[in-house]
């Protein structure tokens, strides 16, 4: 009788592969991506209202710090609805 599973160079039988993460319920993804759509709008308001600070001829660096606030803050909306996503499918 021939064995046709595969068989590593050594001479071992190869190892079963991980198993599968469990995937995050409906539920958890939709209040993910709905989220992180919430933390996109402090970006948009900083780059629609906030560089109209920064045209001024001595700007404020408290309007500077704001425009960088929103900003960081609509990158993790971004990454969170990108992890949303991601681990949906």
């Amino acid at each position: 009788m021939s064995d046709d599973r595969p068989i590593n160079p050594d001479g071992s039988p190869p190892s079963l592969p991980p198993p599968l993460p469990p995937r995050r319920g409906g539920c958890a993804t939709a209040f993910m991506a709905l989220f992180g759509l919430f933390l996109l709008l402090p970006g948009l308001c900083a780059l629609l209202f906030g560089f109209g600070g920064l045209t001024e001829s001595r700007p404020d660096p408290s309007v500077f710090f704001l425009i960088l606030l929103g900003l960081a803050v609509c990158f993790a909306g971004v990454m969170l609805v990108r992890a949303a996503i991601k681990g949906s499918s």
